[in-house]
C-alpha cells in the first residue's frame, strides 16, 4: 500500500526532528512495558485501524496503541528520528520505496528470523522477500501487500461519453499508453470535461512502475538520469499532459476526493491499495466505478513491509500481530476486507480470492485483474534512494499541470531538483 504525497508535506515530521522526540514521547525509553500492550507506528489513508480492530477483536486480552504518524514520508522520517536515540515503537509500517533507506542499517531493527520468520519466508513472492533480506539472510520486514495495476473508471460517464461500458471493452481500448490517450481525447470531445484525474500519478508513476529497470540499474548504481525507461514515462507524461485530458487535481488532494465524489473525471490508475480510498471518498458513487485492465498489462506500484525496531519493549507481542496478520490466511482476509493484493502466492487460487467481486465496482473480479498484473513482472532493484528520486520526478510533474514550470523545461528541472534532494 502507498499514500502518495504529490507535494510532500513534512511540518509533522520535520517537527519532530527539531524537537529530537516522535510520536510516543521524547525520553529515550522504547515500546510500551506492558507485555499485553505494543505501541504500533503506520501512515494515514489506509484504515490501519481496521487491521488493529480485526486483531484486538480475536485477541480482546491485547492492546495496540495505534498511531497514524502520517503520509509515508513523514513516517520514515519520524521512524529515522527515533532509531536515532528518540523513543521506537514495538511495531512500524514502512513504505516499500522508503525501505531500501532502513536496509542500509539492518542493525537498527530486529531480525526477524529469530523470532521465526525464516519458516515464513517462503510464503511471499520471492522478488518482495528480497528487498527486506540483508546479504547474509537477516529479515528486516514482513511484506504486508503489493499494488498491482488496474484502471478504475466511471461506467456512468463513459455511457454518457458514447464510450464502451463492459471491461473487457474497454480493456481492449487501451492496449498501450498512447491508445489510452486517444480514448481520453474521445471523452474530452464527446463532454467537455477531463478524462483522467491527472497525469503525474495516473500515468508517470505507473509507466515508470512498468519497465525492467528504474532509478538503479541491475549493479545498483544511480541511474535515473540515464535510464531510457525512466525518461521515456517521463516523455510520455508530458505527451499526454498536452493532448488536454487531465484533470489536473493532484492525488489525495481536496480537490481530487471532491472530484472523485462530484465526477469531474472518469478515470483513475488504481493500483490495488487505491480501491480503498476511491470507497472511503466517494462512498456515494457505489456501483457507478468499475475496472479495467492497465496499459502495458502488467506492473507493480506500492507495497509496504512491518518491521520492530531493535529497542522495542515489547518485539514478541509485535511479532505475533505480524505473524497472523500477514500470514496467507490473515492476508486473504485483509484482501477480502479492504482490496489489498497479498504477497503471499498460494491463496491467488483460492476461490475466496479469484471469485472476488466487488459491489461497489461493479462486481468486477478484482482478484483476477489484480494478480494477473503481477505474476509475470520482472521486478527491478529498488535502492536507498529510490523514494526521494520518485518524488522530485513526481512533483516536478506536478508542477506542470500547475503551470509553474514550463513542459520544455521540465526533465532539466527534474534532475536538477532530484540532484538537490540527494545533496540535502
Amino acid at each position: 500500500m502507498k499514500r502518495v504525497s504529490i507535494t510532500t508535506s513534512v511540518f509533522v515530521a520535520a517537527a519532530l526532528l527539531v524537537a529530537g522526540c516522535t510520536p510516543g514521547g521524547s525520553d529515550g525509553d522504547s515500546g510500551s512495558s506492558d507485555p499485553k500492550t505494543f505501541e504500533f507506528w503506520s501512515f494515514t489513508g489506509i484504515n490501519q485501524k481496521a487491521d488493529v480492530e480485526t486483531y484486538t477483536k480475536a485477541h480482546p486480552d491485547i492492546n495496540v496503541k495505534l498511531t497514524e504518524v502520517g503520509s509515508t514520508t513523514e513516517t520514515a522520517q519520524a521512524l529515522t528520528a527515533a532509531l536515532a536515540g528518540g523513543k521506537v515503537p514495538d511495531l512500524v509500517l514502512i513504505q516499500g520505496d522508503d525501505l531500501p533507506k532502513f536496509m542500509q542499517s539492518p542493525e537498527n531493527f530486529v531480525d526477524l528470523t529469530t523470532l521465526g520468520a525464516d519458516r515464513m519466508k517462503g510464503d511471499y513472492l520471492d522478488w518482495v522477500m528480497k528487498q527486506s533480506t540483508t546479504g547474509d539472510g537477516r529479515i528486516v520486514g514482513i511484506p504486508t501487500d503489493v499494488g498491482g495495476m488496474a484502471v478504475a473508471y466511471r461506467t456512468d460517464l463513459f455511457k454518457a461519453a458514447g464510450l464502451p461500458t463492459d471491461r473487457d471493452e474497454v480493456s481492449r481500448l487501451w492496449p498501450n499508453w498512447d491508445a489510452f490517450a486517444d480514448v481520453g481525447k474521445r471523452y474530452v470531445q464527446a463532454t467537455g470535461k477531463p478524462f483522467l484525474d491527472n497525469t503525474p500519478t495516473s500515468v508517470f508513476f505507473q509507466a515508470v512502475n512498468q519497465g525492467t529497470e528504474r532509478y538503479y540499474d541491475a549493479d545498483r548504481n544511480l541511474s535515473y538520469d540515464k535510464n531510457p525507461q525512466v525518461k521515456a514515462a517521463f516523455d510520455l507524461t508530458l505527451k499526454i499532459f498536452a493532448t488536454g485530458i487531465s484533470g489536473k487535481q493532484a492525488s489525495f488532494s481536496t480537490g481530487w476526493t471532491a472530484g472523485m465524489s462530484k465526477g469531474d473525471f472518469a478515470v483513475v490508475s488504481a493500483p490495488a491499495w487505491m480501491l480503498n480510498n476511491i470507497r472511503t471518498n466517494a462512498p456515494g458513487t457505489a456501483g457507478k466505478w468499475d475496472i479495467a485492465t492497465i496499459p502495458g498489462g502488467s506492473g507493480n506500484w506500492g507495497g509496504s513491509y512491518l518491521a520492530i525496531p531493535k529497542r522495542a519493549k515489547n518485539p514478541t507481542a509485535a511479532w505475533s500481530y505480524i505473524a497472523e496478520m500477514q500470514s496467507p490466511a490473515g492476508q486473504l482476509t485483509n484482501f477480502l476486507m479492504k482490496g489489498n493484493l497479498p504477497t503471499t502466492p498460494s491463496v491467488y487460487t483460492d476461490p475466496q480470492l479469484v471469485g472476488r467481486a466487488e459491489p461497489f465496482f461493479s462486481n468486477a473480479p478484482i482478484g483476477k485483474i489484480y494478480t494477473q498484473s503481477v505474476v509475470n513482472i520482472k521486478p527491478f532493484y529498488i535502492g536507498p534512494d529510490d523514494a526521494t528520486i520518485g518524488s522530485e520526478l513526481l512533483n516536478t510533474l506536478t508542477s506542470v499541470e500547475q503551470g509553474k514550470v514550463a513542459p520544455d523545461k521540465a526533465w532539466d528541472t527534474a534532475l536538477t531538483n532530484v540532484k538537490n534532494a540527494l545533496r540535502g
